[in-house]
């Protein structure tokens, strides 16, 4: 009785990573973008292993950077290419369509975000500098907050139904 809420969030955080393994195991396509979302002014690295594995070359399009060529790549059988996203690009999703041998053609989209994060966010304690007292106290309050809740579960009095 007394681990009963204790085995009730348990089981549904369980149940809730129980739920994530389909999703990450349809994950099989044969084309690799990274990074998956890209900012204006970064590089894209595109991979495929779609194509025949003698291919040693093909042609790749992204609707917003344009042509790239895709080469051979580190492993036996995939085709890798690189495009730079264009300072200007907006928001939005870009698809990239590769061709290669034999009259092999795949898509994929990712998505092209704002603009490149730059600086710390300012939530109204200050700017995020990451100095050494402010996580030694954080880490402090923690680990405090931690064995009080130990000492606490410790020396709570036993639970006497009859």
């Amino acid at each position: 009785m007394r681990y009963r809420h204790m085995g009730a969030g348990i089981g549904l955080a369980l149940g809730a990573l129980g739920l994530q393994i389909p999703a990450a195991a349809a994950d099989d396509s044969e084309v690799s973008i990274d990074p998956w979302n890209a900012a204006p002014g970064s590089t894209v690295t595109v991979s495929t292993s779609a194509c025949d594995p003698d291919a040693d070359y093909g042609k790749g399009n992204s609707e917003v950077a344009g042509d790239f060529h895709l080469f051979e790549g580190d492993e036996e059988g995939v085709l890798t290419g690189q495009f730079q996203i264009p300072e200007g690009a907006g928001p939005g999703s870009d698809t990239v369509t590769l061709k290669c041998p034999p009259l092999t053609k795949v898509t994929e989209t990712y998505q092209v975000t704002g603009r490149s994060p730059s600086g710390s966010v300012n939530a109204g304690f200050g700017p995020a500098d990451g100095s050494g007292t402010a996580l030694a106290l954080g880490g402090g309050l923690l680990v405090t907050a931690a064995a009080g809740g130990a000492v606490w579960l410790w020396r709570r009095p036993e639970d006497k139904h009859a």
